[in-house]
């Protein structure tokens, strides 16, 4: 019954908050929803500091929610799934090497940049860290994420090519990210003397390779069984069923789930809009499946998120080293989007945009994902500054990032033109 309140409790108040986010703020949803999770969380919060018993447990149903496990395990197969369906293929096809390099070079580039900035930074408070959980951090906080990048930045109206190069990169770059993470994660747990770099590459390939491996299989068989049949109820349980089931194999063949998700997303997508493979009423039923899916989940997610206050507990201090972190992660991100550019700039197809690299750093938004990996460290290591500092991140990018990508966008002059 507890399960029960808490979705209850997340669907009646991401209802609420929806509501009046499109009745008086106005806010992108994502934004707004998660603004007015933190303002009733710090409200909640004060009155919980006299005691008020319907608060009291509120906060118990919250805390009894395993954040980690909700986004890592059900939301993120799903919402990638529906971000990848909508995404242009081809287009992504064609920005294949900006797109790659972003993921598998920029990835592991903000990574060692913020964990060795952090390693400096943490003593300057009173907090020295090793330098291992440092890298932990750099991993967890570096992928941009796909749920946020896909809630917000397409309705930023940024032209199409420089929204393709965010939302690809976002979504397979969560992928490398949890990779990374997972390494590093054994790294710190075995400790670097039990840790071979053959095993770390063993893991690498067997999440990534197979990750992709698996998605293409899944995509392709969909496609294949969504061309055989024209019923519209099945068609979208077929859809459906590639997530939920897809997911729990990746799970058992411990490859990565997100980047299966993401693949089969794109080739369902990708062969259901060409050769006929579905009639325009099963198109149609199973594009507003998808995107309902995706509105739902991300409402619970970013009031989930803004509720998180409520069981979190950041000191003023950690605060203080968030908001230190966040011109670091930024620094480490510009970095991380500018040296893979340079070299690709080498390749005579490649055509640079002026204002890219601006737009891809304010634009690589962090979310639910760093929080739900933050959430999953073991308390033996330094979880609760950690998680502390990447929600402070978080934050702020969500709102501060997302609320300002739109006026950026038209102010560079990278706007969609009306032809697009």
């Amino acid at each position: 019954m507890d399960l029960y309140n808490a979705l209850a409790l997340l669907l009646v108040t991401a209802a609420g908050f929806a509501y009046v986010n499109h009745r008086f703020l106005r806010m992108p949803p994502a934004i707004g929803l998660m603004v007015l999770g933190l303002a009733a969380s710090l409200l909640l919060v004060l009155l919980a500091k006299f005691d008020v018993q319907p608060v009291l447990d509120l906060a118990r149903i919250v805390s009894k929610l395993d954040f980690s496990r909700i986004v890592m395990q059900v939301m993120l197969g799903f919402l990638l799934f529906a971000g990848a369906i909508h995404v242009d293929a081809g287009r992504l096809g064609k920005l294949r090497w900006p797109v790659g390099a972003l993921a598998l070079v920029g990835t592991p580039v903000s990574t060692l940049l913020v964990a060795t900035a952090m390693f400096f930074l943490l003593p300057l408070f009173d907090l020295p860290t090793p330098f291992i959980y440092c890298l932990l951090f750099g991993a967890l906080i570096s992928p941009t994420d796909p749920i946020a990048v896909l809630s917000i930045l397409t309705k930023a109206n940024i032209s199409k090519s420089l929204e393709t190069k965010i939302v690809g990169e976002s979504l397979f770059n969560d992928g490398v990210g949890v990779v990374l993470f997972v390494v590093t994660l054994e790294v710190a747990t075995l400790g670097p003397q039990d840790f071979t770099f053959s095993h770390a590459l063993a893991v690498f390939a067997r999440e990534t390779l197979g990750g992709l491996a698996l998605g293409t299989a899944l995509g392709l068989g969909t496609a294949w069984l969504l061309r055989t049949i024209d019923n519209y109820q099945v068609e979208v349980l077929l859809t459906l069923a590639v997530v939920a089931g897809g997911t729990a194999l990746a799970t058992r063949l411990h490859t990565s789930g997100p980047l299966a998700m993401v693949m089969a997303g794109l080739l369902v997508g990708h062969f259901s809009r060409s050769g006929g493979v579905m009639s325009d009423e099963s198109q149609d039923y199973v594009d507003k499946f998808w995107e309902l899916v995706d509105e739902v989940l991300n409402a619970l997610l970013f009031v989930l998120m803004g509720l998180e206050v409520l069981v979190l507990d950041i000191p003023g201090r950690t605060v203080l080293v968030g908001l230190a972190a966040i011109v670091v992660v930024l620094l480490a991100r510009w970095v991380a989007v500018s040296v893979p550019l340079v070299f690709l700039r080498l390749l005579p197809t490649f055509q640079p945009s002026d204002h890219g690299v601006a737009v891809l750093t304010w634009g690589g938004l962090r979310g639910g994902l760093s929080v739900a990996l933050a959430l999953s460290l073991p308390p033996t290591m330094p979880r609760e500054l950690l998680v502390g500092i990447t929600y402070v991140i978080v934050v702020f990018s969500i709102v501060g990032q997302g609320l300002t990508i739109g006026p950026l966008v038209r102010w560079l002059g990278v706007g969609r033109p009306a032809a697009e």
